[in-house]
């Protein structure tokens, strides 16, 4: 009986390892100390007689083995679990617990923040875990649960979904038009002032796209920045002409508040997609989220 209880702790413990970045974090996660972690890892290792973890002082990543290894187990282990859940089926458990979701800053400031709440205030249970970054996220070295990204979407690692399209607008205000005149060509935008936004991983500004696959970079900024929201700023305050996506501007632009320009060369509208990694049983949770981002984000 001892024998057996301590294997399937075992499992759960290395389960729990095999989604965290260091065995202290997996500790963390489990209310035990490091070292004990470690053990069961080894022990593991020792009965099956291959390496489930590649370690260094700072991080874990799970070998191969150990992801086929944890697939397994966690399947075993769940159904082990629903052995004894049987005198409480709608107890809602699986509701109960952490989702971690990556998002681009501007959409989750002002399409997925919203749905969150509204989904936070209908299960309390749930813990969100977000992270906003325009980066390009690894969803799988980073153990985030769903992600959302704007752009060509394919990769055998990830189930996905296309939520809806994204339009690309170049925008000024009616000030600054009053002032400068509207572009009637993209070359005319080299002689008007304009704002930028970098990016982060290289430092330089995001080339602007029209359609026939056209790009064009700002040469001369009056406003650049990384963040999308500090650009908006700088736009209805007269500064420059930009491109930003349509879920930022529409409610300026029903307001007049800001004016499209050069539509007649706007680029094929972008997809929108949520993804979530194909490894292995989706929690109720996690299933629970995806669901309710793609009906609710399906119709923004």
């Amino acid at each position: 009986m001892t024998v057996m209880l301590n294997r399937l702790e075992m499992l759960r413990i290395f389960c729990t390892a095999a989604e965290s970045r260091s065995f202290k974090e997996a500790a963390n996660r489990l209310g035990i100390s490091p070292q004990a972690v470690t053990r069961a890892v080894k022990e593991l290792e020792r009965l099956q007689g291959e390496l489930l973890f590649h370690r260094n002082t700072r991080h874990i990543q799970v070998t191969l083995v150990g992801e086929k290894f944890a697939l397994i187990a966690k399947e075993r282990l769940r159904a082990v679990d629903e052995l004894f859940q049987t005198s409480a089926p709608n107890s809602g458990n699986e509701l109960q617990g952490r989702v971690r979701i990556a998002a681009p800053v501007g959409f989750g400031h002002k399409c997925l923040m919203p749905v969150l709440l509204e989904l936070s205030t209908i299960h309390p249970q749930l813990d969100i875990d977000l992270t906003l970054s325009d980066e390009r996220v690894d969803v799988v070295d980073e153990k985030i649960d769903i992600g959302i990204r704007i752009g060509f979407m394919r990769d055998s690692r990830f189930i996905a979904r296309q939520l809806t399209k994204i339009n690309m607008y170049v925008v000024a205000s009616p000030d600054l038009i009053n002032r400068v005149g509207r572009p009637a060509s993209i070359e005319e935008l080299n002689h008007l002032p304009v704002t930028g936004l970098v990016d982060r991983n290289t430092g330089k500004l995001w080339p602007w796209v029209f359609s026939m696959d056209r790009q064009w970079t700002p040469s001369i900024t009056r406003f650049r920045s990384a963040d999308t929201e500090a650009e908006l700023m700088a736009i209805q305050n007269g500064l420059g002409f930009a491109q930003i996506p349509d879920f930022l501007v529409q409610d300026l632009l029903r307001q007049e508040k800001l004016v499209r320009v050069l539509e007649e060369v706007e680029p094929v509208p972008w997809d929108l997609y949520i993804y979530r990694p194909q490894r292995g049983p989706v929690p109720q949770r996690i299933r629970l989220v995806f669901d309710h981002l793609v009906s609710r984000l399906s119709v923004r």
